[in-house]
C-alpha cells in the first residue's frame, strides 16, 4: 500500500473508515492528503522558519527540511498523487534548506500550485515561485532582500565572494521561476527606502503579482480549482 496514504484504515468492528494518523501527520509535519474521488492532493506547508542542520529553539514553529525532501520523494514516486498544493506562511530561515527544498518541487513530474498566506518572507520567496503557478492572498506579504550570514564573519576578500555566490544562486532562481526579471529583482533586494532599519522590499498582494514575481491574487478556493486544472490537463 501506498505510505502516503496509511492515514485511512477501516475499524475491525464495524467495517468503518477511521482516520488514524491524519492528525498526527498535521502536528508533526503539516502534511495531508485530500481526496477528491480518485483524485488525490497532496497538502504541503511551509510554515514559521525553515530549519536547516542546526535545531531550532523547541517552542518555535518551523519546517524541518529533513521532513519535506524524503516526502517529497515520495510524492514523486507515488502512483496515487496527482498534485500538490503548497501553503507558504514563513518568515524565511536556513538558505541551504530552502533552496534543497524549492528545487525538490520545481523537479517535480507532478502539478504543483503555491499559496502565500501571511507572508512568504527571504528564503520563503525562492519556494513561492517554485510551483507550476502562485497565487497571494490579498493581505499576503513577501520581503525581498539580500542574503545574511549568523555567526563569525571574517573580512576579507573571499567572504564577500561567497556571499555573492549564495546571492547569485537565489536570484537566479527566483528569475528562472516566475516573470520578473534579474535587474528589477535586484533593485527591490536593494532598495533602502522601505525597511526601517534594513534594506530591501516589502511587496503585499497584488504588489507581488505587479512585479511578476506570484502568478496571481486569491485564495485556497482559487488555488485548488488552479491545480485541479493542471491535474486534469497532465
Amino acid at each position: 500500500m501506498d505510505r502516503l496514504h496509511n492515514d485511512v484504515s477501516k475499524n475491525p468492528s464495524t467495517g468503518e473508515k477511521t482516520e488514524e494518523h491524519s492528525d498526527e501527520r498535521i502536528e508533526k509535519y503539516g502534511q495531508l492528503t485530500l481526496k477528491d474521488g480518485e483524485k488525490q492532493i497532496h497538502l504541503l506547508s511551509v510554515i514559521g522558519e525553515i530549519e536547516g542542520h542546526e535545531n531550532l529553539d523547541r517552542n518555535a514553529k518551523t519546517t524541518k527540511y529533513e521532513h519535506v525532501l524524503p516526502q517529497l520523494a515520495a510524492i514523486e514516486e507515488s502512483e496515487t498523487i496527482q498534485g500538490v498544493l503548497v501553503l507558504l506562511n514563513t518568515m524565511g530561515g536556513d538558505v541551504e534548506a530552502g533552496l534543497a527544498i524549492a528545487e525538490m518541487i520545481a523537479s517535480l513530474s507532478k502539478p504543483t500550485v503555491s499559496l502565500v498566506l501571511g507572508g512568504s518572507h527571504s528564503i520563503g520567496v525562492p519556494i513561492a515561485v517554485s510551483t507550476d503557478y502562485s497565487f497571494i492572498v490579498p493581505s499576503g506579504t513577501m520581503v525581498v532582500h539580500p542574503v545574511r550570514l549568523n555567526g563569525t564573519v571574517i573580512g576579507v576578500p573571499q567572504t564577500f565572494e561567497y556571499f555573492k555566490l549564495i546571492q547569485d544562486r537565489i536570484t537566479g532562481f527566483v528569475c528562472d521561476h516566475c516573470g520578473i526579471g534579474r535587474g528589477r529583482f535586484e533593485e527591490l533586494m536593494m532598495e533602502t527606502g522601505v525597511l526601517t532599519k534594513d534594506i530591501g522590499t516589502i511587496l503585499v498582494g497584488v504588489e507581488a503579482v505587479n512585479c511578476g514575481i506570484i502568478d496571481e491574487v486569491g485564495g485556497i478556493r482559487e488555488a485548488v480549482k488552479k491545480l485541479r486544472e493542471l491535474m486534469s490537463d497532465k
